[in-house]
């Protein structure tokens, strides 16, 4: 299905911020809009989320995630980033499916803020059912990541509980490392 320009920027940002979260770890895997397949011979019980992560895992490469393949694990933190031509489907049978596999926590997040309201929701899986979480000062919390979940303006960032830091955004990152590699060049000069 084709996707808008918000959903895309928004769904590759967050796959790339927590691919760098995790980059030294190498029983996490994150990935995103890859099928999730959750019935061996069943190749109809397949979902796509926009982003996710397992823990205690081996990060490789995949073509698809299956379950039967990993050991029966379910991803730990699924991310739907919604749209108009996504969000019913986001609100209803992928939280169902995230619940019936035992995924710990799912998010959804509109950077349209058009069709979620409020455009940043979280649940966590609480005695086999999503509870709504409720945001404090910091946004929402990821017990799963550790992280904070916050809208700023339109755009979704993503803080370390610990440090207080935000993820840099890929753009972010790449505009850190430009500076890092002149202030290197002029300490090579001198």
């Amino acid at each position: 299905m084709g996707e808008t320009d918000w959903h895309r920027k928004a769904m590759m940002a967050l796959i790339e911020m927590l691919e760098a979260r995790y980059r030294d770890r190498q029983d996490v895997y994150v990935s995103g809009n890859l099928f999730v397949y959750y019935e061996k011979g069943k190749p109809s019980s397949v979902f796509a989320p926009d982003a996710f992560v397992v823990f205690g895992v081996p990060k490789r490469e995949r073509r698809t995630y299956k379950l039967w393949e990993e050991g029966g694990k379910a991803p730990d933190v699924v991310f739907e980033v919604s749209s108009e031509s996504t969000s019913l489907e986001d609100e209803g049978s992928k939280k169902v499916i995230c619940r019936r596999l035992g995924v710990s926590e799912y998010f959804l997040y509109d950077p349209e803020q058009a069709y979620l309201e409020p455009p940043l929701q979280g649940f966590r899986l609480t005695n086999g059912r999503y509870q709504l979480l409720t945001p404090d000062a910091n946004g929402l919390y990821s017990q799963q990541l550790d992280l904070y979940l916050r809208l700023e303006g339109q755009q979704l960032r993503l803080i370390d509980a610990a440090t207080g830091e935000h993820l840099l955004m890929p753009q972010e990152a790449q505009a850190e490392l430009a500076r890092l590699r002149s202030e290197l060049a002029k300490l090579q000069r001198k």
